[in-house]
């Protein structure tokens, strides 16, 4: 007999009214109405498995997933006729799998990254892709060789921005450069963007500038045509792109027809995100889509013209054929990222639906999208990208499937005011869905919330259904006749309103919420009772309501931290209120701002400034925080008068001497070793410090540096 039976049989002795096995049928009852939602739990427990993995302190041994899954599957075997126990089993099974595919993909992207800045250096090798940027171009090189780096060490592709790129440069051709390179920066503080953990799945194990000219050694050669074929017409359009559009228009052109976000400016850029809508931005199932049905409606309209063949052929299946083909090409073109990849994978399930006459559209759709990119790239799972993207069409589909039976017979009905009505009440629904299914990922990854986003989309996304997202595909199909101008001027025209639109909505007051980061714990409430709510169909769904609710109100329980400080030393920066006041102005700008955003802050001044409760004398920085006396130190020089009085000392510089009074002292070896800090005071004098590696862990993509003891005194 179960602990669970037990506990209702006691519950009911005890007078509740709940008897037992009135409650184990109805249970019984309710698993068996869902049963045909049972095979959605697969891509979950899958996914929570990648999670898992990535979330681990340290690396596991590489078996530990394919013994656990082997265990788990003889156990589900054994436990057959008892349907909880069995359950249980599947469920860990699936984990396990999960767990060991983003090991496999881990220890496969093995390749040689940089350990330290190499200055002036030559690097020589192939171009695998072009892509512009705010300021110049960036390629990606496969090299094959870095001067003063022995061919062991030598990294597999490394990342270069220039100011110009040759003219005539393609993908596939030899280039020679004098570069400075660096190793993939770490996160700017603990818990931020890893993109060193990007970049070791993308086998990059390098980043940094062009010192020199770029030499255009050679063109690619013959047998490498058709592997960089795709990259070379990606060159092309955005070539083409690029001479028939100005500034802004042409960085969001762009953004939506080759996914390559780099010469969007910054200013445009931010009025996107404050405005909700940086989803524009990122070619996801929206754009996908809308390429599919144009192609779609197209192709059937000019064959239901022609009576020979719309009688006697399905032009139906032909066109979703082409809208098929369609899309593959825009994916492609696109680079293949993880939205267009999910958006492709649905898409192309939709219209294989159409082709062999099924129903295309629904949960098990997404369900099996998801699992394709969990086992193509687990390591996109942390990503906001995926999911904000999964969380967007698993709402939206959800909604449909409660809504679309109410709705649909009035599509048909009315003449065009009331089709255009319905229109902007789908839009509008949509936007809502979207918005607030993504709105506890964007706290979490970005710490802001467009106020005014659904106002903003129900103004712009039937600008770019209707108006730019068609202007592009016929810009596509005109540019081997060379008139893709007739199509891209109007596209212009058309993104120069979005634009437009961005920038008004984001100047409104109040546009943008910033907030501290909601915690993990919060996000993965809102995950659990977000599926639990969107998968199951009985009644029972709704308990993942409350716990929804309960996730996002954790944010109010966030705790950012009070100090910071770079892994170079060369910036510091501490929080009073709303306000981040940090030690050198010009210095890295973009970790700056990470930390305004992962703090909640809403502006920022230097250390110096007449406002600044901080006190300097050109060696060191003294702050009372929280009751405790805080140093930045520069210069050793004011090391012994700080080791006898300050509470918490942050040094740029080696702390060779004893320092026993402080609770926690952070110096250049420290940061050198376990990268940058984030330390949090408490209103009774303690203090906790956290470095990005103790928080990231012993993982293949984090560097080790040193194993000399620390010589910090306190460290929480």
């Amino acid at each position: 007999m179960s602990v669970w039976t037990q506990g209702l049989r006691f519950a009911s002795r005890r007078g509740t009214g709940f008897p037992p096995e009135a409650v184990n049928s109805r249970l019984r009852a309710v698993l068996l109405d869902e049963r045909a939602r049972w095979p959605l739990w697969l891509p979950v427990g899958v996914g929570s498995g990648v999670a898992l993995y990535f979330a681990l302190p340290s690396e596991p041994s590489r078996w530990a997933g394919p013994i656990v899954l082997l265990l788990c599957g003889l156990l589900a075997f054994a436990w057959r006729q008892r349907t909880t126990a069995c359950v249980t089993a599947c469920g860990l099974a699936t984990l396990a799998f999960g767990l060991g595919v983003a090991q496999w993909h881990a220890i496969a992207a093995a390749a040689p990254v940089l350990e330290r800045t190499l200055r002036n250096v030559t690097v020589e090798g192939s171009v695998e892709s072009i892509g512009p940027a705010e300021r110049g171009g960036r390629l990606v090189l496969r090299v094959d060789r870095i001067t003063r780096l022995e061919a062991p060490r030598t990294p597999e592709r490394v990342r270069i921005t220039a100011w110009q790129l040759p003219a005539a440069l393609r993908p596939g051709d030899l280039v020679r450069v004098r570069a400075t390179l660096s190793p993939p920066p770490e996160p700017a503080m603990p818990g931020a963007y890893d993109f060193q953990r990007r970049a070791w799945f993308e086998r990059l194990g390098g980043v940094g500038f062009a010192t020199g000219r770029i030499d255009h050694v050679a063109v690619a050669p013959a047998g490498n045509v058709w592997v960089h074929g795709v990259a070379r017409i990606r060159s092309i359009v955005e070539h083409r792109i690029g001479a028939a559009l100005d500034d802004t228009a042409r960085g969001l052109a762009l953004a939506l027809i080759t996914g390559e976000r780099g010469a969007v400016t910054e200013p445009v850029t931010q009025a996107m995100r404050d405005s909700g809508l940086a989803h524009l931005l990122a070619i996801s199932g929206l754009h996908l889509g809308l390429v599919a049905g144009f192609v779609f409606l197209v192709v059937r309209g000019g064959l239901a013209l022609v009576p020979a063949v719309a009688l006697r052929h399905p032009i139906k299946k032909w066109a979703a054929g082409a809208a098929l083909v369609a899309a593959f090409g825009y994916l492609l073109l696109a680079g293949a990222p993880v939205p267009t990849q999910r958006a492709f994978v649905m898409t192309g399930l939709v219209l294989l639906a159409v082709m062999i006459d099924r129903v295309g559209i629904s949960m098990r759709l997404v369900g099996w999208a998801a699992l394709v990119v969990l086992l193509l790239q687990p390591d996109a799972v942390p990503g906001a990208s995926f999911q904000m993207s999964f969380a967007a069409v698993v709402a939206l589909v959800a909604t449909y499937e409660l809504v679309g039976n109410r709705l649909r017979p009035f599509a048909g009905q009315g003449g065009t005011p009331r089709r255009l009505l319905l229109y902007l009440a789908g839009v509008a629904l949509t936007s809502l869905v979207a918005g607030l299914a993504t709105a506890p990922f964007a706290l979490f990854h970005f710490d802001r919330f467009a106020i005014y986003g659904l106002i903003a989309n129900m103004l712009a996304v039937p600008i770019a259904a209707l108006w730019v997202m068609p202007c592009a595909v016929a810009a596509l199909l005109l540019m081997p006749l060379g008139l893709e101008i007739l199509a891209l001027a109007p596209m212009g025209w058309g993104l120069d309103i979005i634009a437009s639109i961005a920038e008004t909505v984001a100047g409104w007051p109040g546009a943008v919420q910033r907030v501290p980061s909601l915690p993990l714990g919060g996000l993965l409430m809102v995950v659990a009772g977000g599926l639990w709510l969107t998968i199951w169909q009985r009644a029972w769904r709704l308990a993942g309501l409350p716990v929804i609710v309960l996730g996002v109100a954790s944010a109010g329980l966030s705790n950012p931290p009070d100090i910071l400080v770079t892994a170079d030393g060369r910036l510091a920066g501490f929080r009073v209120g709303s306000t981040l006041y940090v030690s050198a102005a010009q210095a890295q700008p973009f970790v700056r701002n990470v930390w305004m955003h992962r703090t909640g802050a809403h502006t920022w001044e230097r250390f110096d400034a007449s406002s600044s409760p901080a006190r300097c004398d050109g060696i060191a920085c003294l702050v009372r925080l929280r009751g405790q006396v805080v140093a930045f130190v520069t210069d050793p020089g004011a090391l012994e008068e700080d080791c006898r009085h300050a509470d918490i000392i942050v040094s740029s510089v080696p702390v060779r001497r004893s320092c026993a009074h402080p609770r926690i002292v952070v110096d250049r070896f420290d940061l050198w070793r376990d990268g940058a800090h984030a330390i949090w005071l408490g209103d009774t004098g303690s203090a906790l410090a956290q470095s990005v590696n103790s928080q990231r862990g012993t993982r293949p993509w984090v560097p080790v540096r040193g194993g000399a003891e620390r010589r910090s005194t306190g460290r929480q």
